[in-house]
């Protein structure tokens, strides 16, 4: 009789013992959880969850004086993927009619569509996507365009979950080589030249990021998205440079040198009076879109950075040196042989034989004789001239400071010997760049004061901040009266030169200096055939508001100025039509050429 109730007391007691051991283990296993655990745990459900991506600041535009875009960013966008919640997955889709169709896809099926959307590799897609699925980020294409990522975003959308995608800007050059040589570009490593590597500090964005999180299923949850840093853009730089006047420029630069079989070519447009670069063109040109494009030796700017010897058109400072330090007047006389030989064996010459004249320094300039300027030229001690070579800028990179400028044109002159003294008066010996030649007339256009070369006008934060505005602290270097007086015997070069047919611009006068330029051999062994010919000028003569030099390297046809001088009339002829630059009014002086 006792025993049921025995039974049954002892089932309840083990059924009891059962339940608090039960308890006792799910206490201590919430305890290690909640406890022991708790900080790893949740570390990796929220990196499950929890999705960290980048917020791109956009770089800023390169932008010509007028506000045209010479270098912007365009919205591109990277796709990628969550491995983990790659799986099978069924997809519905509206047809036009509203009809609704499902349709199942594998992961490698749902690759091959977006690699046909985007234009990426199907097979590289896949293996991105499968090498480890425990991941939770994969890059699969990046930088597709704005049409590409609206038709992922639409299959997502659909029910592809696991793709996801984030914003990013690229560059892009509305104008193709249209300034390219002097905006740089940007290469997978970031910007790689001109510019663009330059001015990075103006230009570059802060980037930001955010959060998000995202379902069990890989689907991110509405309203989840956090902003933790935001994203900063970067400021726009505005140049000096005018665009059209730059194409116009790069056009006739590019047709003469190819005509000449010139090896390259550039050409300065300055402005006088701020020494402002209205234009800056090289041959070869360089389109940033396309750098594959263009030979590594080309994808700078040659008018910053290809030194040379500039020739004839370094009589124009010379004369200058002169007229300043008191030893010559613009009618200073000088018996003019063809040739001229010197105790130490070297000699010297013009570059058409002719005659014994009596030149005076105007004359000299007109028919840029060698041995007419080193007559006069030496009553200057080399000392004097190097001193005025080192004044007008020729030992120091512009205050652009493009990338790769070289820092020194003449060598000390203590290193000079006797045959270098004489040949450093007519431009062999010294070295210089097109943009320290146009800086040069710069100074003697603006009455002797040279003021620090200019191709950036301001960087503009986008807080509209202003910076990096240029300077306008110039640089005595020759009295008004030297300056003045030269661009005055430079006018005979136009009038009365040899080209003067060709120089010439109606109704304007123009000052200008021609150079012929021998270039060294690579072997050090003197000189060759090859030439630089050049043409520098300054327009109008009586009040002095633009420079152009002209400059084409190694012509294979006509190897002296007569090749510089149809484009320097073009592109001077269009600066004064352009800026509409009243004609001149007030006869050039009668100043003598011979005695």
């Amino acid at each position: 009789m006792n025993a049921a109730p025995r039974s049954r007391r002892l089932r309840a007691t083990v059924a009891m013992a059962l339940v608090f051991a039960l308890v006792a283990v799910f206490v201590v296993r919430l305890a290690d959880i909640q406890l022991v655990q708790a900080a790893e745990l949740n570390d990796q459900s929220q990196n499950k969850r929890e999705i960290s991506q980048v917020t791109y600041g956009d770089r800023g535009d390169i932008l010509a004086s007028d506000g045209t875009v010479l270098a912007g960013s365009v919205t591109r966008y990277n796709i990628t993927a969550a491995p983990a919640f790659a799986k099978t997955r069924t997809i519905t889709e509206t047809d036009a009619d509203g009809k609704k169709t499902k349709t199942t896809l594998t992961v490698e099926q749902v690759m091959a569509q977006v690699a046909e959307i985007t234009g990426g590799d199907a097979d590289a897609m896949y293996e991105s996507i499968t090498k480890d699925p425990t991941a939770n980020f994969a890059y699969l294409v990046k930088g597709v365009d704005v049409d590409a990522f609206r038709a992922v975003r639409d299959l997502k959308n659909s029910g592809i979950s696991y793709l996801y995608y984030e914003r990013q800007s690229a560059r892009t050059y509305p104008n193709g080589s249209v300034a390219g040589n002097l905006t740089g570009f940007i290469g997978t490593d970031g910007p790689q030249a001109g510019l663009e590597l330059s001015a990075d500090q103006c230009l570059a964005g802060t980037n930001g990021s955010e959060t998000y999180e995202r379902g069990a299923d890989g689907v991110q949850l509405p309203g989840s998205t956090v902003t933790t840093k935001k994203a900063v853009p970067g400021g726009s730089l505005t140049l000096s440079i005018d665009k059209d006047l730059q194409y116009m420029t790069q056009q006739a630069l590019a047709e003469q040198a190819q005509a000449i079989g010139a090896e390259s070519a550039t050409a300065v447009v300055m402005k006088a009076d701020t020494a402002g670069l209205l234009a800056v063109a090289d041959y070869p040109a360089v389109d940033p879109n396309d750098v594959d494009g263009t030979a590594v030796d080309n994808l700078g700017s040659l008018a910053f950075t290809a030194s040379y010897e500039p020739g004839s058109t370094f009589k124009a400072m010379t004369a200058a040196m002169l007229l300043d330090s008191g030893t010559a007047t613009p009618t200073s006389p000088a018996t003019v042989p063809y040739s001229r030989s010197f105790p130490w064996g070297g000699s010297i010459h013009d570059a058409v034989f002719h005659p014994t004249e009596n030149l005076t320094l105007t004359g000299i300039l007109r028919d840029s004789s060698n041995v007419g300027i080193s007559l006069l030229g030496e009553n200057l001690s080399a000392q004097a001239r190097y001193d005025y070579m080192v004044k007008f800028g020729l030992n120091e990179p512009t205050a652009v400071g493009f990338l790769g400028e070289p820092t020194q044109g003449v060598r000390d002159v203590s290193s000079w010997d006797e045959q270098t003294s004489i040949n450093s008066m007519f431009g062999q010996g010294v070295s210089t760049t097109a943009v320290h030649l146009a800086s040069i007339f710069q100074t003697l256009a603006n009455h002797g004061e040279r003021l620090p070369v200019n191709l950036v006008e301001k960087c503009t934060a986008p807080d509209g901040t202003v910076s990096q505005t240029p300077s306008t602290e110039g640089t005595r270097v020759v009295s008004p009266y030297a300056a003045d007086t030269t661009v005055n015997m430079l006018e005979k070069v136009v009038s009365d030169g040899d080209l003067k047919d060709v120089l010439t611009i109606p109704g304007y006068r123009v000052a200008a200096k021609t150079g012929t330029a021998e270039v060294a051999k690579s072997d050090g062994t003197g000189y060759g055939s090859d030439r630089i010919v050049s043409v520098a000028g300054i327009a109008p003569a009586e009040d002095p508001q633009y420079v152009v030099v002209v400059t084409f390297t190694k012509p294979s046809t006509i190897k002296t100025s007569a090749a510089a001088a149809p484009t320097f009339n073009k592109i001077m002829s269009q600066v004064l039509e352009m800026y509409r630059v009243p004609p001149s009014t007030e006869p050039a002086p009668d100043i003598p050429e011979t005695w």
